[in-house]
């Protein structure tokens, strides 16, 4: 794959919580099961995440139909608690999230590397619904 046609798309949200609380909805498996899938049509059955460097992490996502399902999976590059999340996803494309602190809200900038499979509008519009679903999560929790 050549490095000078990757396309890096950036997808962002503010929730309306401090960042020690963002932090952990995002990053414990009990809270990824509740959010981590892009429409009320899928869902999260399972999460595993061994947040630091050089370690792994998997989602399982499927429809709740049953029709179609997928691991997110890869591994961790950098981590830093409460500002940022660098990491490779298995099939090689990088991704990074950074968490901002204002005041009592947070501010996410997750940026990653288009896949070449489906159109960037298509994957951008799919890592913003997660974003918004997140934020519809963290926000509702008390």
């Amino acid at each position: 794959m050549e490095t000078s046609n990757k396309v890096m798309i950036t997808v962002e949200t503010t929730v309306h919580k401090p960042i020690a609380e963002v932090w952990k909805y995002w990053t414990e498996p009990q809270h990824i099961t509740g959010w981590s899938f892009a429409s009320d049509e899928w869902h999260a059955p399972k999460a595993e995440n061994d947040l630091r460097e050089g370690g792994r992490f998997l989602t399982r996502m499927e429809a709740k139909d049953g029709s179609f399902g997928f691991d997110f999976s890869g591994a961790y590059d950098e981590v830093k608690t409460n500002e940022f999340i660098a990491y490779t996803l298995d099939d090689g494309r990088k991704v990074t999230i950074t968490f901002v602190g204002l005041e009592n809200d947070t501010r996410i900038v997750e940026t990653f590397e288009a896949e070449a499979s489906n159109p960037v509008e298509m994957q951008e519009a799919g890592w913003q619904a997660f974003m918004d679903n997140f934020k519809r999560y963290s926000e509702a929790q008390n």
